[in-house]
């Protein structure tokens, strides 16, 4: 039965169903929360050992050097050696860097602004104007980092196999001011979707006016899988080397969802120009990571193998709440044909889309109700979505028991906002 199809009479009958279930709710006065993906503590202990790791007599990288002191720019070559497997990035052209992406993200741009790239005709600061392509739904943060400087966001449509290459090409083509695009390549935020390698190789190689356009290529959860199916990331700067454009794309990723989020490792990995540029910048700023923390992070690991085999333990932890996620979403919200969401094989969010115009009314229901919920909007520039319809879930911090009454009191909260506007 679709909420379309019912009468007027069949309406008001849902819209009291669904206000009193609403009451119950909460009168329940539950304190539950959605916002962001966050480890939850039990996927935290999984990396316990780190606390007494690398061991008090254990300070000498492979290399023979003494981590504790200065140097090392580039981070150490034993951890750089397991994620340029995992990221299928040769080691000269990884980095190893402090605990955030974010961080190494922000420090590009900001560079970009004041210096610009090789080829860039000036600073991007000089420019009259410079903007970014953003894929939506997408990433918060991203668009946050660009409001702080002033870059202006475009949108484009964020499809099951990438950005919309036709949309990114055309708008690339003739506007010199487009210096960037954000993609999160492999298990999207929040959509989950995999950038296919055929878009991949399109978008490496697509001609662009701006002849310092870059891809932010933000790869947060190419080890992050919820199934045995483990979806492999397009190998974007072979591409892009291939495509005529060696320098397009610049790496982003870490270990924030892997060890512990606050004190993991982060890598920049990009053309051999580009990670010279990086460096040349870098200098001013550091005299070398966090290389204790590197340290204990190879006696972790060991080898790629062992990041995998710890990826396969937060899979164990992850994939039954994203099965409670789909399980509650399907049976309460199925029947009616008010929402539409996505069902994701790795990473850390489920996009919901609801009835058009009803996402914020969605968010201070659930609000009322106890449930906190990133903002309506969050996931589209501006915190703008113009359709007012999605709204990002992050099921992995909750125990099982609460997710499951956050997302039963969600679709609670769906179907009432659907009613109210039918009958409105």
């Amino acid at each position: 039965m679709s909420i379309d199809t019912l009468d007027r009479d069949a309406l008001g009958t849902l819209l009291s169903e669904q206000r009193a279930a609403y009451e119950d709710l909460r009168a329940r006065g539950l304190t539950l929360d959605l916002t962001r993906g966050k480890p939850s503590p039990e996927q935290l202990d999984l990396s316990n050992a780190l606390l007494a790791l690398p061991g008090e007599a254990d300070f000498r990288a492979a290399d023979g050097s003494d981590t504790r002191n200065y140097g090392g720019l580039e981070g150490l070559v034993e951890l750089r050696e397991i994620f340029a497997e995992l990221l299928g990035i040769p080691v000269p052209q990884l980095l190893a860097q402090g605990s955030s992406s974010l961080t190494i993200m922000h420090d590009t741009l900001v560079w970009a602004m004041l210096h610009g790239f090789a080829e860039s005709p000036r600073p991007w600061v000089a420019e009259e104007k410079v903007r970014f392509l953003c894929p939506v739904p997408g990433y918060d943060r991203h668009f946050a980092l660009l409001e702080s400087l002033g870059i202006e966001m475009v949108p484009v449509a964020m499809n099951e196999d990438g950005p919309d290459v036709e949309a990114v090409a055309a708008l690339v083509a003739d506007d010199p001011t487009i210096k960037g695009m954000w993609l999160v390549p492999t298990y999207a935020n929040p959509t989950g979707g995999v950038t296919s390698a055929e878009v991949a190789a399109r978008l490496t190689a697509l001609p662009a006016a701006a002849p310092d356009f870059r891809i932010f290529w933000d790869n947060a959860y190419a080890v992050h899988h919820l199934s045995t199916d483990e979806l492999k990331t397009a190998d974007a700067l072979s591409l892009a080397a291939a495509g005529g454009h060696p320098d397009r794309v610049l790496v982003f990723a870490s270990t924030s969802k892997v060890t512990f989020a606050g004190a993991g490792v982060a890598f920049f990995g990009s053309s051999p120009a580009n990670v010279a540029w990086f460096k040349s910048h870098l200098k001013f700023a550091s005299i070398g990571p966090d290389k204790v923390n590197q340290l204990r992070h190879v006696r972790l690991f060991g080898d790629a193998e062992g990041v995998r085999a710890l990826m396969r333990r937060h899979r164990d932890l992850l994939a039954p709440k994203f099965a409670v996620v789909e399980e509650v979403l399907s049976s309460r919200l199925g029947a009616y044909d008010v929402a539409t969401w996505t069902h994701p094989r790795g990473g850390y969010f489920v996009s919901l889309d609801v009835v058009d115009g009803t996402a914020a009314r969605v968010v201070e229901l659930a609000k009322g109700a106890g449930i906190a919920l990133t903002p309506a909007g969050a996931s589209f520039p501006y915190g703008s979505d113009p359709r007012d319809r999605n709204i990002r879930i992050a099921p992995s911090y909750p125990s099982l028991d609460d997710l499951s009454a956050a997302m039963d009191g969600l679709a609670t909260c769906v179907l009432l906002a659907a009613a109210e506007k039918a009958l409105a």
